[in-house]
Protein backbone atom coordinates (compact mmCIF):
# COMPACT_ATOMS: atom_id res chain seq x y z
CA UNK A 1 0.00 0.00 0.00
CA UNK A 2 1.13 3.55 -0.63
CA UNK A 3 0.84 6.30 1.91
CA UNK A 4 -0.78 9.58 0.93
CA UNK A 5 2.62 11.28 1.16
CA UNK A 6 3.97 9.19 -1.71
CA UNK A 7 5.97 6.97 0.64
CA UNK A 8 5.76 3.25 1.21
CA UNK A 9 3.97 1.91 4.27
CA UNK A 10 6.07 -0.65 6.15
CA UNK A 11 5.20 -1.79 9.67
CA UNK A 12 3.35 1.44 10.35
CA UNK A 13 6.22 3.74 9.30
CA UNK A 14 6.31 5.79 6.11
CA UNK A 15 9.58 5.46 4.24
CA UNK A 16 10.42 8.07 1.62
CA UNK A 17 10.41 6.81 -1.96
CA UNK A 18 12.74 8.34 -4.50
CA UNK A 19 12.44 7.79 -8.24
CA UNK A 20 15.44 7.36 -10.51
CA UNK A 21 14.73 7.43 -14.23
CA UNK A 22 16.44 4.71 -16.28
CA UNK A 23 16.77 6.01 -19.84
CA UNK A 24 18.54 5.08 -23.07
CA UNK A 25 17.94 3.93 -26.62
CA UNK A 26 16.17 0.66 -27.42
CA UNK A 27 18.34 -2.40 -26.85
CA UNK A 28 21.02 -0.85 -24.61
CA UNK A 29 20.25 -3.15 -21.66
CA UNK A 30 18.02 -1.07 -19.35
CA UNK A 31 15.63 -3.91 -18.46
CA UNK A 32 18.44 -6.34 -17.67
CA UNK A 33 20.20 -3.65 -15.62
CA UNK A 34 17.07 -3.10 -13.51
CA UNK A 35 16.66 -6.84 -12.92
CA UNK A 36 20.34 -7.27 -12.05
CA UNK A 37 20.37 -4.35 -9.61
CA UNK A 38 17.32 -5.78 -7.83
CA UNK A 39 18.97 -9.22 -7.47
CA UNK A 40 22.66 -8.27 -7.30
CA UNK A 41 23.51 -11.00 -4.80
CA UNK A 42 22.16 -13.76 -7.09
CA UNK A 43 23.45 -12.86 -10.55
CA UNK A 44 23.60 -16.32 -12.16
CA UNK A 45 22.43 -16.68 -15.74
CA UNK A 46 20.92 -13.45 -17.12
CA UNK A 47 17.11 -13.50 -17.30
CA UNK A 48 15.43 -13.07 -20.68
CA UNK A 49 14.24 -9.57 -21.50
CA UNK A 50 12.16 -8.01 -24.26
CA UNK A 51 12.23 -4.41 -25.52
CA UNK A 52 10.20 -2.26 -23.13
CA UNK A 53 7.16 -0.62 -24.67
CA UNK A 54 5.98 1.72 -21.98
CA UNK A 55 7.52 1.73 -18.53
CA UNK A 56 8.94 -0.79 -16.04
CA UNK A 57 9.12 -0.08 -12.32
CA UNK A 58 11.78 -1.79 -10.21
CA UNK A 59 12.01 -1.21 -6.47
CA UNK A 60 15.44 -1.28 -4.83
CA UNK A 61 15.95 -1.10 -1.09
CA UNK A 62 19.12 0.79 -0.25
CA UNK A 63 19.10 3.12 2.78
CA UNK A 64 15.60 3.99 1.58
CA UNK A 65 13.30 2.64 -1.08
CA UNK A 66 14.31 3.69 -4.57
CA UNK A 67 12.07 3.10 -7.57
CA UNK A 68 13.81 2.73 -10.92
CA UNK A 69 11.41 3.90 -13.61
CA UNK A 70 12.64 2.48 -16.88
CA UNK A 71 11.18 4.23 -19.91
CA UNK A 72 11.39 2.31 -23.18
CA UNK A 73 13.74 3.71 -25.79
CA UNK A 74 10.80 4.09 -28.19
CA UNK A 75 9.24 6.49 -25.66
CA UNK A 76 12.06 9.04 -26.11
CA UNK A 77 9.71 11.79 -27.35
CA UNK A 78 7.69 11.68 -24.12
CA UNK A 79 10.57 11.19 -21.63
CA UNK A 80 10.33 14.87 -20.59
CA UNK A 81 6.86 14.29 -19.13
CA UNK A 82 8.56 12.10 -16.46
CA UNK A 83 11.43 14.49 -15.60
CA UNK A 84 9.60 16.37 -12.84
CA UNK A 85 9.23 13.33 -10.60
CA UNK A 86 12.81 12.08 -10.37
CA UNK A 87 15.70 12.54 -7.97
CA UNK A 88 18.33 11.07 -10.32
CA UNK A 89 18.79 9.84 -13.89
CA UNK A 90 20.72 6.86 -15.17
CA UNK A 91 21.37 7.05 -18.91
CA UNK A 92 22.49 3.78 -20.51
CA UNK A 93 24.56 3.60 -23.70
CA UNK A 94 25.48 0.44 -25.62
CA UNK A 95 29.30 0.50 -25.77
CA UNK A 96 29.25 -2.33 -28.32
CA UNK A 97 27.01 -0.61 -30.87
CA UNK A 98 28.80 2.21 -32.74
CA UNK A 99 25.78 2.73 -35.01
CA UNK A 100 23.77 3.95 -32.02
CA UNK A 101 26.27 6.58 -30.84
CA UNK A 102 24.77 9.55 -32.66
CA UNK A 103 21.17 8.90 -31.57
CA UNK A 104 22.28 8.23 -27.98
CA UNK A 105 24.28 11.45 -27.99
CA UNK A 106 21.25 13.44 -29.18
CA UNK A 107 19.07 11.86 -26.46
CA UNK A 108 21.70 12.58 -23.80
CA UNK A 109 22.13 16.23 -24.85
CA UNK A 110 18.36 16.66 -24.91
CA UNK A 111 17.90 15.43 -21.36
CA UNK A 112 20.91 17.36 -20.05
CA UNK A 113 19.50 20.59 -21.50
CA UNK A 114 16.08 20.12 -19.87
CA UNK A 115 15.30 22.80 -17.27
CA UNK A 116 13.53 20.21 -15.10
CA UNK A 117 16.78 18.20 -14.85
CA UNK A 118 19.13 21.18 -14.42
CA UNK A 119 20.15 20.11 -10.91
CA UNK A 120 19.36 16.37 -11.07
CA UNK A 121 22.44 14.11 -10.83
CA UNK A 122 23.06 11.99 -13.95
CA UNK A 123 24.89 8.67 -14.16
CA UNK A 124 26.02 7.79 -17.68
CA UNK A 125 26.52 4.05 -18.05
CA UNK A 126 28.50 2.54 -20.90
CA UNK A 127 27.00 -0.97 -20.90
CA UNK A 128 27.94 -4.26 -22.60
CA UNK A 129 31.66 -4.04 -21.85
CA UNK A 130 31.63 -7.85 -21.65
CA UNK A 131 31.29 -8.09 -25.43
CA UNK A 132 34.50 -8.48 -27.46
CA UNK A 133 33.52 -5.65 -29.83
CA UNK A 134 32.88 -3.01 -27.16
CA UNK A 135 34.46 0.41 -27.49
CA UNK A 136 36.77 1.44 -24.66
CA UNK A 137 35.89 4.23 -22.25
CA UNK A 138 38.47 6.46 -23.96
CA UNK A 139 36.87 5.81 -27.38
CA UNK A 140 33.34 6.39 -26.06
CA UNK A 141 34.30 9.60 -24.27
CA UNK A 142 35.92 10.83 -27.49
CA UNK A 143 32.94 9.91 -29.72
CA UNK A 144 30.52 11.63 -27.33
CA UNK A 145 32.86 14.59 -26.72
CA UNK A 146 32.17 13.83 -23.09
CA UNK A 147 34.60 16.45 -21.80
CA UNK A 148 32.59 19.16 -23.58
CA UNK A 149 29.28 17.69 -22.38
CA UNK A 150 30.40 17.54 -18.75
CA UNK A 151 31.87 21.05 -18.81
CA UNK A 152 28.64 22.55 -20.23
CA UNK A 153 26.20 20.58 -18.09
CA UNK A 154 24.56 22.21 -15.08
CA UNK A 155 24.03 18.92 -13.26
CA UNK A 156 26.61 16.62 -11.67
CA UNK A 157 27.57 13.84 -14.10
CA UNK A 158 29.24 10.53 -13.26
CA UNK A 159 30.41 8.05 -15.91
CA UNK A 160 30.82 4.30 -15.35
CA UNK A 161 31.50 1.25 -17.50
CA UNK A 162 29.29 -1.74 -16.70
CA UNK A 163 28.09 -5.10 -17.90
CA UNK A 164 24.53 -5.79 -16.83
CA UNK A 165 25.05 -9.29 -18.24
CA UNK A 166 28.03 -10.38 -16.10
CA UNK A 167 27.61 -7.91 -13.23
CA UNK A 168 30.75 -5.82 -13.77
CA UNK A 169 30.33 -2.37 -12.23
CA UNK A 170 26.85 -2.97 -10.76
CA UNK A 171 28.04 -2.50 -7.17
CA UNK A 172 29.36 0.92 -8.26
CA UNK A 173 25.93 1.79 -9.69
CA UNK A 174 24.23 0.93 -6.39
CA UNK A 175 26.88 2.90 -4.50
CA UNK A 176 26.23 5.93 -6.75
CA UNK A 177 22.47 5.63 -6.21
CA UNK A 178 22.90 5.40 -2.46
CA UNK A 179 25.30 8.36 -2.26
CA UNK A 180 23.31 10.49 -4.71
CA UNK A 181 19.88 9.89 -3.21
CA UNK A 182 20.94 9.95 0.43
CA UNK A 183 19.95 13.59 0.96
CA UNK A 184 17.18 13.96 -1.61
CA UNK A 185 13.58 13.95 -0.56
Amino acid sequence: ARAASGGAVMAGAVLPVTTCLLLGATGVGKSLLGKRLRNIRELGEPPATLPTVGTNLTDLTLHRRVTLRELGGCMGPIWPSYYGECGAVMFVIDAANPTQVSSSCVQLLSLLSSEQLAAVPVLILFNKIDLPCYMSLVEMKSLFRMQDIVSCATQPITILEISARDGTGLADVLQWLQATLRDSS
